[in-house]
């Protein structure tokens, strides 16, 4: 296994690796595991395997989970189809920088995403760096962050242009979710910038150490997650993969964002994504 870092920050690209080897092959799989917590997003090409390789691969790093909007495979629980063609409306989800599924209370550890079919240009997408957006820091920020916790929702997101009816269930299945603004990696023992597109506000905010007047928490708040999102949006942290079918990526959700980057439509993109199970930020 040859693994060739694509940044100084992330990102790595692996060859000599067949997945569907790895899925059954202890040894090579930890190896995998050690450079995923390294790089924190890993990329291989030439993966012509079975759906049911690409599932039992993921597997290998935890239970996969299924996704309530867009659902999976039936024939292979967990493994979500994302398929875009000359028909597919805008999309305003993935071409976001942001953390997958934080409005759970759990969110994803990570994903496995495979290139099914793509166009011969654009359709990239990109990965940052979060641990190192929050090392770089300045002291003060840190410390005013420290404490915070955030509101993450679903309906403010993926439910916003849904019926209301529908828009109010989708809340009660999924009730907003609460976070540390800072987060520890929990294998690493890292800390993560954990604010992204769901983060709505934060919910501890309004102290006496805070707020003084009423400029102090709104807009003043809002224009500090603002700036703390903001902070993925830096190219330092950043790493930028072309997709090819049958190329894959896998990333660790704990420590990156990602975005998709739509400059591609009306043509054809499928991509094919095995989300694990995480735990609870803390």
């Amino acid at each position: 296994m040859k693994i060739e870092k694509l940044t100084c920050h992330i990102g790595a690209e692996i060859s000599g690796v067949d997945l569907s080897e790895a899925a059954r092959s202890d040894d090579l799989f930890a190896e995998i595991r050690a450079a995923l917590l390294e790089h924190k997003v890993l990329f291989l090409r030439d993966q012509d395997i079975a759906r049911a390789d690409h599932v039992a691969f993921a597997s290998r790093f935890g239970a996969l989970e299924d996704h309530p909007v867009v659902g999976s495979d039936p024939e292979h629980p967990g493994l979500v189809r994302i398929y875009k063609d000359e028909n597919s409306p805008p999309d305003y989800f993935e071409n976001s920088w942001h953390c997958d599924a934080t409005w759970r209370e759990a969110p994803p550890m990570g994903a496995v995403l495979r290139c099914i079919a793509c166009p011969p240009v654009g359709g990239d997408t990109m990965w940052v760096n979060m641990a190192r957006a929050y090392a770089d820091l300045s002291d003060h920020v840190k410390e005013a962050i420290a404490p915070l916790r955030a509101r993450h929702s679903i309906e403010a997101t993926f439910g916003a242009r849904m019926p209301e009816e529908k828009r109010l269930a989708l809340k009660a299945q999924f009730p907003d979710a609460e976070h540390p603004v800072v987060r520890t990696h929990p294998e690493t023992g890292e800390k993560v910038l954990f604010v992204n597109g769901f983060a709505t506000h934060f919910t501890n905010f309004h102290t006496a150490a805070n707020v003084r007047y009423g400029q102090d928490y709104a807009p003043g708040a809002a224009q500090l997650l603002h700036y703390l999102i903001g902070r993925a949006t830096i190219p330092e942290y950043q790493v930028r993969w072309r997709w090819r079918p049958n190329s894959v990526a896998i990333w660790d959700n704990r420590s990156t964002q990602h975005y998709a980057v739509m400059d591609y439509p009306p043509t054809v993109r499928r991509m094919e994504r095995a989300g694990i199970v995480g735990d609870r930020p803390f």
